[in-house]
């Protein structure tokens, strides 16, 4: 019985405001337009929905000039069009609505109708906060924190993100404890942190339950409590946060919190492999890759590697340059391992660097060329590669790339000994035979001083 008396009150509700709108009635048409769009007492409609927001823009109204920029942008009732969609916007936004000013900063800020211009969005943004509208607040605040139209200013980036966070705003709360989480503006506070991310997380925001999550998982701000971060990062999961499938993944894999299970990490690797989440895409290769919780898939795995590496994930970089070295699953192809190396290696990746080291060295997919072999070899060395330190070492003990010289072979060699690998230990005592007491003196300063400077 309430049912058929709410659906007749909503079908005579649009019957009163269909009549008034066709005498010229602006407010009538505004809301019969709304009534239509939502489908509100009468079947949904977006074309007529449209033709009436039209009218009552027409007459002036700012509030329905905005919806009309948003039916153009959205391309409601209407083919999408943001010239048009700027245009009503602005006169909406001219007029004072800050909804309207809000959008019209957003299509500056994205250079949709307009030309791109950060300034000009900031300025708007500026009209829409100083009338209290949260979203607007929040805008500015992301403006001032990434310097976007203006110079970067943290406290004021604060400002308007805590002001934005008292009304409920719950992006701006997640910015707010992201600030307090980095001590950006505000001294460095873990504690102040969890409180914004948990109001936001309330309020239904996945970043913020993800960041939630990783609190508990590392006990920042709160005791550590996997089940607890599990369980979070499942809330933000569930509403296709790609990050926290991609945690959730590394949780399963782990058995971090909750019992070892690969097959369902690489459900939660998938999802967020699939939405472009490089590092999932590259977890999800090395699950095909080594066979877990699935069969071993050479192919599959070089799928989802090179998927991340044209992302520019360096370590996937290398795995797809080792997959093309030693052929596997595919043929054989140096020339592409090198480039694939070298792709990853001037990123800084010191496994690349060491391994384009050794294709210089041996001629492989490339000319051979000892001294690019030795700039390579040094430049994942100096990051404490522990391969590359003996490749050097050995480059400088037979002389090839540099002149031959035993301090530097056995300085590099002991520093590999020193990292674990075996080869090393044993060429060092070799090198150590064939020197005089003064020369390995000399050498193990060397290699002393290489750790004081690397560990300061």
């Amino acid at each position: 019985m309430n049912n058929q008396s709410s659906a007749k009150d909503r079908n005579d509700c649009y019957m009163w405001f269909r009549e008034a709108a066709e005498h010229g009635n602006a407010y009538a048409q505004f809301n019969l337009a709304l009534l239509l769009k939502k489908g509100a007492g009468v079947e949904r409609d977006d074309a007529s929905a449209f033709l009436w927001m039209r009218l009552a823009a027409l007459q002036g109204l700012a509030f329905a000039q905005n919806h009309l920029g948003a039916m153009y942008y959205n391309g409601r009732g209407v083919e999408r069009d943001d010239v048009e969609a700027a245009a009503w916007f602005r006169r909406g936004a001219d007029q004072g609505d800050p909804s309207a000013q809000q959008n019209l900063g957003q299509m500056y800020r994205r250079g949709r109708g307009v030309p791109r211009s950060d300034e000009q969005a900031l300025a708007w943004f500026h009209r829409a906060a100083d009338q209290a509208v949260a979203g607007a607040q929040t805008l500015l605040g992301e403006a001032y924190a990434h310097g976007l139209g203006t110079p970067r200013n943290y406290p004021l980036a604060l400002a308007w993100f805590r002001k934005a966070a008292l009304l409920g705003d719950s992006t701006a709360q997640l910015n707010l404890g992201l600030m307090y989480k980095r001590g950006q503006g505000v001294p460095q506070c873990d504690a102040q942190a969890l409180s914004w991310f948990r109001q936001a997380a309330a309020l239904g925001d996945a970043a913020a339950q993800r960041q939630v999550g990783v609190a508990y998982a590392e006990g920042r701000g709160v005791a550590a409590d996997q089940l607890r971060a599990y369980a979070w990062l499942s809330r933000a999961a569930a509403q296709d946060d790609p990050d926290a499938q991609f945690n959730l993944g590394i949780m399963l894999a782990n058995g971090q919190g909750v019992d070892k299970d690969d097959a369902r990490a690489i459900g939660w690797y998938k999802r967020a492999a699939e939405a472009g989440h490089a590092l999932a895409q590259y977890n999800l290769g090395g699950m095909y890759a080594h066979g877990r919780g699935v069969p071993r898939d050479p192919l599959r795995a070089l799928e989802w590697y090179r998927l991340a590496a044209e992302q520019g994930a360096s370590n996937a970089q290398f795995n797809v340059g080792v997959i093309y070295a030693n052929g596997h699953g595919v043929a054989k192809d140096e020339q592409r391992a090198v480039a694939w190396y070298r792709t990853a290696a001037e990123q800084g990746d010191a496994s690349a660097q060491n391994n384009l080291g050794v294709m210089y060295a041996n001629g492989q997919g490339v000319a051979q060329d000892d001294a690019q072999a030795v700039r390579w070899y040094r430049r994942a060395a100096e990051q404490g590669h522990a391969l590359a330190q003996y490749n050097l070492g050995g480059m400088y003990s037979s002389g090839r790339g540099v002149p031959r010289d035993p301090l530097q072979s056995y300085m590099w060699i002991s520093l590999a000994a020193d990292a674990g690998d075996e080869t090393a230990c044993t060429n060092r005592k070799l090198i150590a035979s064939g020197m005089t007491p003064a020369q390995l003196g000399c050498a193990q300063d060397l290699a002393r001083q290489w750790h004081a400077a690397h560990r300061a």
